[in-house]
């Protein structure tokens, strides 16, 4: 182990996000010495621009719409139920503030190096980083040079727009603008209905605001199965936002002043709708962070604007490893973490290690309802000659569903017909996020439905729907 002096280790880790301090973690667990290198706070755009934050928000929304509903349950609140969004806000901020003083303590409990900077690569075992000032001044600390026999760059992503749409953190925001409000518009344009798009369309939805989505491509949510996105898009229309998908509008022509935005919306072939609003939300993806930290003084290769790697995290030079979203990937904070694993054993010598496996992550969306998925979509794998038998059980045959009165969605298994292999699974309805762990595990064992289905599962849980979808690929559901 390089070991010689205080600027010598074994690891350097360029980014302190969900993948970066787990690599860190790891790696100093497995007896390496390591330092974990940021200029902002540590957990990065996951805990403090993303989704702990988002989802605080989201948990306090579906709050007050259950209190809305508080008589269906027998609870009688006298007067109504008024959301108070500066509250709202600042139990966000305490929320992120308890993960953010826990996660700090983790630093020294794993003996590694907090380096607070800028750092960037200098060749393959060497980072120069531009310390932070002990009063917060960027660069204000002198530069260090930290000699590593390996890194691990996990340099995160950023929010960006559409070509000709400049966000002004006013009237046309992003999502890092949104999660420092602390009021709430009267009504909100929202441009792209991904995961951070149909989140924030649904939190809004859910304390007051008139909210219309804008999908580009046919479907919302258009990574997941098309029979959740069928679901989801009938709840919020139902639930009265406006959707529409096949939407295209001329981004330069956007208009923004004090009173808010005004842009013209169609489908291909069809006159154009005025759309106005007191705020534009533009959710249509991330870039890498992959400028400025050096990787021109290396043999790292890039593709597309992120970091090109193998199934064990390396790049093209040796000694230098990429996750997270600076390798593209899923953009997922704990698919990082999985990266950041791999990368952190390998580097270890692990000999068991195993490469990474996208089709085995799990994705989740936190939207009401909720969408969770792993492997494959019923359309890919018919597109990878698949053939098919499909078990799909909805929740309304679950008793524990009709007891939370949150009953709307399904369960859906995917199997191979020939082979019994399971390829998908999809969950849109209460707690889905919290659901497909059981089928992460059944992946990672190559569990058969059978074998998932066979498995008991208490009664009366929300994790019926698994095991009910499970069986029902054979044919053999006992509850619907």
């Amino acid at each position: 182990m390089a070991v010689g002096s205080s600027n010598d280790f074994d690891l350097v880790v360029l980014g302190a996000g969900t993948g970066g301090y787990s690599a860190a973690f790891r790696a100093a667990q497995l007896g390496l010495k390591v330092a974990l290198v940021d200029e902002d706070k540590i957990g990065g755009t996951c805990l403090h621009r993303g989704c702990i934050p988002t989802k605080a928000l989201l948990e306090s929304a579906a709050f007050a719409e259950r209190v809305r509903h508080a008589k269906d349950y027998g609870v009688v609140i006298d007067g109504d139920a008024v959301v108070d969004y500066t509250a709202m806000a600042a139990r966000r901020d305490a929320v992120v503030k308890r993960m953010w003083t826990g996660l700090k303590t983790l630093i020294d409990k794993n003996k590694v190096t907090w380096v607070a900077g800028r750092g960037r690569l200098d060749g393959a075992g060497k980072v120069k980083v531009s310390q932070t000032g002990e009063d917060g001044t960027p660069g204000g600390g002198g530069e260090r040079v930290l000699n590593a026999t390996d890194v691990i760059l996990a340099t995160g992503s950023r929010v960006k727009s559409l070509p000709g749409l400049t966000p002004d953190g006013k009237r046309i925001v992003t999502s890092d603008d949104i999660l420092k409000m602390d009021s709430l518009p009267k009504d909100i344009v929202i441009v792209g209905a991904g995961a951070v798009g149909v989140e924030f369309a649904s939190m809004f939805a859910d304390v007051g605001v008139k909210v219309t989505l804008l999908e580009y491509l046919p479907q919302i949510v258009p990574l997941e199965d098309a029979d959740v996105s069928k679901v989801v898009e009938r709840s919020f229309t139902k639930r009265g936002m406006t959707v529409m998908t096949g939407a295209r509008f001329d981004a330069a022509s956007v208009t923004a002043d004090e009173n808010g935005i005004c842009l013209m919306v169609g489908p291909d072939g069809k006159e154009p709708t005025e759309l106005r609003a007191e705020l534009m939300l533009v959710a249509t993806g991330r870039a890498a962070n992959i400028e400025g930290i050096g990787l021109e003084t290396t043999k790292v290769e890039t593709d597309r604007g992120v970091i090109k790697v193998n199934g064990r995290m390396r790049t093209k030079e040796p000694h230098v490893y990429a996750i997270g979203d600076a390798i593209g990937g899923l953009w997922l904070a704990h698919t990082a973490a999985h990266e950041g694993l791999i990368a952190a054993h390998t580097i270890a010598g692990d000999p068991d290690v195993h490469e990474m496996d996208y089709t085995a992550q799990p994705r989740a969306t936190y939207c009401r309802p909720e969408i969770a998925s792993i492997g494959l979509t019923e359309a890919q794998a018919t597109e990878r000659g698949h053939k098919l038998k499909i078990g799909k059980v909805p929740f309304q045959a679950i008793a524990k569903a009709i007891i939370g009165g949150e009953y709307e969605g399904f369960a859906k298994v995917i199997a191979d017909a020939d082979t019994n292999d399971t390829l998908g699974v999809h969950i849109v309805g209460p707690h889905a996020t919290d659901l497909i762990a059981e089928a992460s595990l059944g992946f990672e064992l190559e569990a058969t439905p059978w074998e998932v289905g066979g498995a008991t599962h208490a009664h009366p849980t929300l994790s019926e729907v698994i095991g009910e979808a499970a069986m029902a690929v054979d044919g053999r559901s006992l509850n619907f």
